[in-house]
């Protein structure tokens, strides 16, 4: 499959699980709430668009997780929520850059 197309199948899938990962948590508000879900999704969904449309001299996993912390390291920075929003990044990064390196072409 074209490596763009699944780095954006991924992407969304990844953006999908991260939001269900969300639901339990708490935010002063249902806003809020929304507003990080939002936020959580277009993240992931940028982490499989990218690992797709980037090629870099490097095993794919390790590519996954390059693009991943890049990407979520903002957020983790703004959240001050390290551990969890890049611990979710480079595990959801390696598996995502090792399927593209696998099935793209």
């Amino acid at each position: 499959m074209n490596r763009i197309v699944l780095g954006i199948l991924l992407g969304l899938l990844f953006g999908v699980i991260d939001v269900l990962l969300m639901i339990p948590l708490s935010f002063p508000t249902a806003n809020d709430k929304r507003v990080a879900m939002t936020g959580a999704f277009f993240d992931r969904f940028a982490i499989g668009v990218l690992i797709g449309t980037s090629v870099f001299p490097f095993a794919p996993w390790l590519q996954g997780i390059i693009v991943s912390v890049l990407v979520s390291l903002p957020s983790a920075i703004i959240a001050r929520n390290y551990v969890p929003i890049l611990s979710i990044s480079v595990i959801g990064g390696a598996i995502l850059g090792y399927l593209i390196g696998l099935w793209g072409v």
